[in-house]
């Protein structure tokens, strides 16, 4: 099944998604986010095709609440989760940082993750048991900082608490900091070792849906804010993040020293 969702969700963003970047119009969502015509058809393709692969629910981004909640109420015995275009404003704004990102859940355990960079043609993969990949090589592609202040942090600071922000932003405790604005690519980065840690502050089930288990699978380790990541609520969990577990354990014990 893997190798088949990753040949088709290449196929969908090669079609639906490259050629419109840099040329598509836009508008805005009543949450101030924006949208584009990609974003609609590369959803509906990949609606209209996972299904064949296993028969199960679609849930995406794009629909409404009520429809999300219908999916995940029809998915307990599997069900696909689908972020067409995550990094929607890059994708507008002609920065290369966005991806498409494709789950399969069971019993609403990830088993299943996809995340395509079809700019880079970067293919991050991961089934539930059998290890992360990027184009096929092993994830991480190398070994996180051993020191919490030599690390290489991806930061996404909205959502987080003002004073946690403030302390961040103020008096770090690593060596650097990076935001590009695509949550599924920040899992990748972290799993294949390019960000050392991860914190974010809030993300919605398609934006970690597939990012969580790749990291999970290249040995990585995470949690929210406020504790254990699958205990949190299935729509909006923060991230704290490390493909490092040494390395999580000193992070983690620093935001929590830090009041988050």
């Amino acid at each position: 099944m893997l190798e088949d969702v990753k040949a088709l969700v290449r196929e969908v963003a090669q079609r639906d998604v490259v050629p419109r970047f840099l040329k598509v119009a836009h508008s805005h969502k009543p949450d101030g986010s924006l949208f584009t015509e990609a974003d609609a058809a590369t959803q509906a393709a990949l609606e209209a095709a996972l299904p064949a692969i296993r028969d199960v629910p679609v849930l995406g981004e794009e629909m409404t609440e009520q429809q999300q909640q219908a999916a995940w109420d029809a998915g307990r015995d599997g069900l696909w989760c689908v972020d067409p275009i995550d990094g929607t404003s890059n994708f507008v704004a002609g920065v290369p940082y966005f991806a498409v990102s494709v789950a399969y859940l069971y019993k609403g355990e990830r088993q299943l993750g996809v995340i395509y960079d079809p700019i880079a043609d970067e293919m991050f993969s991961a089934e539930r048991g059998k290890g992360a990949h990027l184009n096929g090589a092993p994830l991480p592609l190398r070994q996180p900082a051993t020191e919490l202040r030599r690390a290489l942090a991806g930061v996404e600071l909205k959502r987080i608490d003002r004073e946690l922000a403030g302390r961040l932003a103020s008096w770090p405790p690593y060596a650097s900091q990076r935001n590009f604005g695509a949550s599924t690519l920040d899992w990748c980065y972290t799993a294949a070792g390019r960000f050392d840690i991860y914190v974010h502050g809030g993300q919605k089930l398609w934006d970690y849906a597939a990012g969580a288990l790749i990291l999970e699978e290249a040995g990585g380790q995470l949690a929210s804010l406020s504790g254990s990541f699958d205990i949190a609520s299935v729509w909006e969990r923060s991230v704290v993040a490390s493909a490092s577990p040494a390395l999580f354990v000193l992070w983690r014990d620093w935001l929590k020293a830090a009041g988050a």
